[in-house]
């Protein structure tokens, strides 16, 4: 008998291709040829977590009392955990019953932030290049989404003018996400408190991304969206444990800011998922709590492999700049070079997998992103292989 067929909805027909699973099948293509791969494609950290992280959730999950259906907003120590840290790191008061709840990993919120507020047809702006959540929740909401261009002489960061009165008469929602993925880019608080006015004068939710904030070299603190006034009046802040504390696998996650925003996304989050376990919360609880100490040595070992894969490919011809935040490097490529034929060739002739610009939206192209999640001596065997390409 043949087997049934089914047609997928119509909404995953408008996703955008997902160009990564062919660099993935390249690389695992290579990988059974016994290449030695070095894999800056993926920016998932190779560091442990913290160990008194590890250890409270051991703890934890040894306590009945935690298993069973825990809170869709978040325990309330959680919750005060979160306002405790908010207001040492920035200085910013938190309500923890209203102005905060948990998420199962930053990227869950993203999606379903849109299936709170945006109705089919609304439009939703969306930076390109930028987070490929962004887009594709807004699509499955059944919205338009309306992409605005970070382009590099304007610091990859948006120019409202330029949006499309049409447009911004039907946008609902604006993403942002500072310090950027994939750009690297930062955004100084004047730019924060333009766009709290801009989403203000066009009664817009400002969803901002907060997930590399902690991520931070020589010096530089990034701010809050919160710590702007007015912040909390038109946008949310979303923050994840992923990035700051290695725990990209606990899927764990909170946002922060207006009371009727997170109430739309505790109503989305009530229908489709049981709320973060509470296990996973006490962690948390100790992350955010816990000793500085180990945050300022995963610094210091990004900022050594950042200072090593930069200098490395400045020597090698390429127009890099050393990023402030993030444990990315966007990478511009030679005039005329396309990033899927760039990263395929990287992959083929070094044994090197990169993430295409494109992947992150069509002005994108003409870049490539690399991940400094491997050790220093990874990272310079990396930039010999490509010194040795004479590209």
């Amino acid at each position: 008998m043949a087997a049934a067929s089914f047609a997928r909805a119509e909404r995953l027909n408008q996703l955008p291709p997902y160009l990564f699973a062919e660099i993935d099948r390249m690389r695992k293509e290579a990988q059974a040829k016994g290449a030695d791969i070095i894999d800056l494609g993926v920016g998932d950290p190779d560091l442990p977590t913290y160990p008194h992280i590890v250890k409270r959730l051991q703890e934890a999950a040894a306590d009945p009392s935690h298993h069973r259906y825990p809170s869709y907003a978040g325990m309330e120590s959680f919750r005060q955990a979160v306002a405790t840290w908010f207001q040492k790191r920035y200085g910013v008061t938190l309500d923890p019953n209203g102005e905060i709840i948990s998420m199962l990993g930053s990227k869950e919120g993203i999606g379903h932030i849109p299936l709170a507020f945006v109705n089919p047809g609304d439009v939703v702006l969306v930076p390109d290049p930028g987070y490929p959540v962004y887009y594709s929740g807004t699509v499955l909401a059944g919205g338009h989404p309306v992409l605005i261009p970070l382009r590099r002489e304007n610091r990859f960061l948006p120019d409202y003018s330029r949006i499309d009165p049409a447009d911004l008469k039907k946008a609902k929602m604006l993403f942002l996400n500072y310090p950027n993925n994939p750009t690297a880019a930062v955004a100084p608080v004047e730019f924060l408190r333009e766009s709290v006015e801009f989403a203000r004068r066009n009664h817009l939710i400002l969803c901002h991304d907060a997930a590399y904030n902690e991520m931070s070299y020589d010096g530089y603190k990034a701010p809050s969206l919160l710590q702007v006034e007015g912040g909390k009046e038109v946008g949310i802040e979303f923050h994840s444990f992923s990035k700051t504390f290695n725990m990209t696998g606990w899927r764990a996650a909170f946002a922060v800011g207006n009371r009727e925003i997170l109430s739309g996304l505790a109503a989305v989050k009530a229908n489709l998922d049981s709320g973060l376990f509470e296990a996973v919360q006490e962690a948390g609880i100790a992350a955010l709590l816990g000793p500085a100490e180990e945050l300022e040595e995963v610094r210091r070992i990004y900022t050594g492999r950042r200072n090593v894969l930069v200098d490395g490919l400045q020597r090698a011809g390429f127009q890099v700049e050393k990023p402030q935040a993030t444990f990315y490097l966007w990478v511009p490529l030679p005039q005329g070079v396309r990033s899927v034929e760039f990263c395929a060739h990287l992959l083929q002739e070094a044994a090197i997998v990169s993430t295409p610009g494109v992947g992150f939206g069509s002005y994108g192209e003409g870049f490539i992103r690399f991940t400094l999640t491997v050790s220093e001596e990874r990272l310079q065997e990396a930039v010999e292989r490509i010194r040795k390409l004479r590209i």
